[in-house]
């Protein structure tokens, strides 16, 4: 079976987000009142698999995310 997921994938608290600064930062320039701004990287994509969740969670551990710095979450469901 085909199903979408949706993989976000966060730097753990207390860690530095250069990226998240560095655009925090700019907005604060342009006038507004952003704090404690993170970029998450987000991946979505198509997979075929009879245990979908399971697959999902080791591509996480392996490859999109690196356990000691980040956690993750995902989403899966059918395709239609």
């Amino acid at each position: 079976m085909k199903w979408k997921v949706k993989v976000i994938v966060r730097l753990k608290e207390g860690l530095n987000d250069p990226e998240g600064r560095v655009i925090q930062n700019a907005l604060r320039n342009l006038g507004f009142k952003v704090e404690n701004l993170r970029v998450p990287k987000y991946f979505e994509f198509e997979l075929e698999s009879e245990n979908p969740e399971k697959e999902a969670e080791e591509m996480c551990r392996k490859l999109l995310a690196n356990p000691l710095i980040h956690t993750w979450e995902y989403s899966v469901e059918p395709v239609s």
